[in-house]
């Protein structure tokens, strides 16, 4: 899609958003912040094991539970409850059943990070 920034925003509806895709684990733009995107990703099942080197990652659940397991913990969000994973942790998000995650993540991060794989996804706008 054409550069945004040279438009001014329109507000967003997370749910609307949502309701435009099924698959899991693919995320989708739905805005950006300097150089940083807003997505959104539905979750079930365990994603891959993975770390960012250069990026932080935040996880805001919206809708359901996600667990974002860490080497040495994980940590349980539940609606409304976001938790940043820094740069170089390795990290694995799980969801039990379907969740509906925000991420804010810089332009440069790949969902898979240093792991690629068949789970890669280009973000695409929606």
């Amino acid at each position: 899609m054409a550069d945004r920034k040279k438009r001014p925003a329109d507000k967003v509806n997370l749910a609307r958003k949502f309701e435009l895709f099924e698959e899991y684990w693919k995320p989708k733009i739905v805005g950006e912040v300097n150089d940083f995107h807003v997505k959104i990703v539905k979750v079930r099942g365990e994603f891959v094991w993975h770390r960012h080197e250069k990026e932080d990652e935040l996880f805001l659940v919206t809708k359901g539970r996600l667990i974002v397991r860490l080497r040495e913990r994980d940590v349980a969000l539940g609606e409304g409850e976001f938790f940043v994973v820094p740069h170089g942790v390795e990290h694995k998000p799980v969801a039990e059943h379907e969740a509906h995650v925000v991420l804010l993540e810089p332009k440069s991060a790949v969902n898979t990070g240093d792991a690629a794989g068949a789970r890669t996804a280009a973000a695409e706008w929606i």
